[in-house]
């Protein structure tokens, strides 16, 4: 290998306890890069995609990228990998923080879990060499708790991965976390590590990594910071506000989904904005590896009844999930929320899309009194954070119910159109009668619904990408999927999705082939990001899904918004996108990929 990589991937048998390494395969290496594509390669490859996700036979995959570990700007990127617990479909979650970066110092580009360990273990891995260590005492301990203890028992200075609770009792709902609150969030990859009784990894190492052309990648560097720093939104607004600065934008759009989307406009929305939170709540601005944004916050409730609890965040998409979602104002039991949800090891987007699934049925008569302790009531604090614990405790039959996810209960109670959710994942915080691309994004996404598999919103929102009509169905087939391919080449960097703020796919590219020596272009980093795409569809048509999959809740395509600036908005025309999006891709009208376009990507022999 030229540069970039560390050229070696760690396989951990938790059956056998048996580890060995393995050499990159540089060929895979140029055809998916690494991260999100070249650990879709290995999943590909090595697990059935009928597999059951909490089966021996599914695998786990954290995977970094060949700009981890390097000054990149925004490189702190870890992916995890494997076929999602929530979904059954492909699962890629991306997280931020310092741990990826240290896997590479620490001698490694990807760890591969296969098996299950008979007793509960966590992985410490220290500059190429690596433990299996019991962790009995560990399990049931919260994921702040087990990351001070890992601390303790390895390096004070070392970077953790940990499941909490609701990742060792199965949720479908259960994340996994990086030094205690950055998330890898969706699709239940929590539930699929703990299937495994793996508790955790701690990783520490003093091992560079090497760019194959220094001064290039240098310039590539300082250019990519410097468009950074001038960027309204990557240098000025994440940096003070947090993303969840969008809540009043997004808000005033009428774009904000409200009471499990009854309605796209919160007229409280100012009460839990990021504003808000600078002015109430904020100790400091926190930052992932090599990152000049720095949007990350650190947070503590200073009144009331949780005066002293701190921890991470809200980030936008929790603010939005456990606030507007459940039509709760009360900025305090918003962030107690979310705190919990990091305690336990939940996800945050369905945690708060669950409960507000939970409060229309518990109102309209479907969850009947007796079963739930408290009133389950859009808008009220109390009422959300009672149903996170029981979500992450899981100690009553409702938080059982609730563990599985709002499609699930929504079964459960006779009413699954109650969901807001797409392939069983719940959508994220932007209504699709009021942004009809990101609509088309969540239905045509890999992972199920999801905002971060092509970011339509910085076109329809912010004006990014030369800005597109929010309102207008035209010409978003080919903006999903431009977007869509170029986040899934990105994720595969190791470099977050925030540098598209302010930099373009020449400056990704160049970052790219200047660090491993592959040169690559803007067309060959298109191309890299389209094979990815087909090939996450080859796994899901393999797992069973299919054209009917790709569409959204019943509710966002005839039930019109009822207020804001998108009053009377409904997605219309979902089927006219998909036909264009899947002629764009060349795929045919079921959503299958022709034999000429997996020829044109280096695919066929995979079908």
């Amino acid at each position: 290998m030229l540069g970039g990589y560390q050229g070696k991937i760690l396989r951990v048998n938790l059956s056998t306890r048996e580890t060995r390494v393995e050499p990159i395969n540089e060929a895979w290496a140029r055809a998916f890069i690494g991260g999100r594509g070249y650990a879709t390669r290995i999943i590909y490859a090595e697990v059935d995609p009928k597999v059951d996700p909490l089966s021996e036979g599914n695998k786990v995959i954290i995977a970094t990228g060949p700009l981890g570990g390097t000054v990149a700007p925004s490189s702190g990127r870890t992916m995890v990998v494997t076929k999602g617990a929530l979904t059954g479909a492909i699962a890629c979650s991306n997280a931020g923080g310092h741990f990826g970066p240290a896997l590479k110092h620490a001698g490694f580009d990807m760890i591969i879990l296969e098996g299950r360990s008979e007793t509960p273990v966590y992985l410490w891995i220290k500059d190429g060499k690596v433990e299996i260590r019991d962790a009995r005492h560990l399990w049931g301990k919260t994921v702040d708790e087990a990351d001070k203890i890992l601390r303790s028992e390895t390096h004070s200075e070392a970077e953790t991965m940990v499941i909490g609770p609701a990742g060792e009792k199965l949720s479908l709902l259960a994340n996994v976390m990086f030094n205690a609150h950055r998330a890898a969030g969706r699709s239940g990859v929590g539930a699929v590590v703990g299937s495994k009784n793996l508790k955790g990894i701690v990783v520490k190492g003093s091992m560079p990594v090497k760019v194959a052309q220094p001064e290039r990648f240098m310039e590539a560097v300082y250019k990519a910071r410097e468009k950074l720093a001038k960027d309204p939104v990557g240098g000025a607004g994440l940096p003070t506000y947090g993303t969840a600065v969008l809540i009043n934008i997004i808000n005033e759009y009428g774009g904000l989904p409200t009471c499990n989307a009854l309605d796209a406009y919160f007229p409280e929305a100012g009460k839990i904005a990021g504003e808000t939170i600078r002015e109430r709540n904020l100790i400091r601005n926190e930052g992932c590896a090599s990152c000049p944004i720095a949007c990350g916050r650190v947070t503590e409730i200073k009144e009331g009844k949780y005066k002293g609890e701190h921890g991470g965040g809200p980030e936008y998409e929790s603010d939005w999930a456990l606030g507007a979602m459940c039509g709760v104002s009360d900025l305090d039991a918003v962030i107690m929320a979310n705190y919990l949800c990091d305690r336990y090891g939940i996800d945050t987007i369905s945690a708060g899309s669950t409960v507000a699934c939970a409060m229309e049925l518990y109102e309209k008569g479907y969850i009947p009194k007796g079963e739930s302790p408290i009133p389950l009531e859009f808008g009220c604090g109390d009422a959300l954070v009672e149903a996170i614990r029981m979500m992450g405790e899981q100690n009553t039959p409702l938080g059982k119910l609730l563990a599985k996810g709002s499609y699930r209960l929504a079964e459960h109670y006779g009413h699954p159109e109650l969901s807001m959710s797409v392939k069983k994942q719940e959508f994220p915080a932007y209504d699709p009668r009021a942004f009809k691309g990101i609509g088309l994004n969540y239905a045509t996404s890999n992972r199920g619904a999801c905002h971060v598999r092509g970011y339509t919103i910085a076109a329809e929102a912010l004006g990014r990408f030369g800005g597109a009509d929010r309102l207008k169905y035209e010409g978003k087939a080919a903006l999903d999927k431009t977007l869509q391919d170029v986040t899934a080449a990105l994720d595969s960097t190791g470099i977050c999705l925030f540098t598209t703020f302010g930099l373009d796919v020449e400056d990704l590219a160049a970052m790219y082939s200047s660090a491993t020596g592959f040169e690559c272009d803007v067309n060959e980093f298109m191309k890299i990001g389209e094979r990815i795409w087909n090939l996450e569809k080859l796994f899901n048509l393999k797992a069973g899904f299919t054209r009917k999959d790709d569409t959204l809740p019943e509710r966002l395509l005839k039930e019109p918004i009822k207020s804001g600036a998108s009053k009377g908005e409904v997605v219309a025309e979902l089927d006219k996108m998909l036909d264009e999006y899947y002629q764009l891709r060349g795929w045919d009208k079921d959503s299958v990929p022709t034999k000429a376009k997996l020829e044109e990507l280096g695919l066929a022999d995979l079908l």
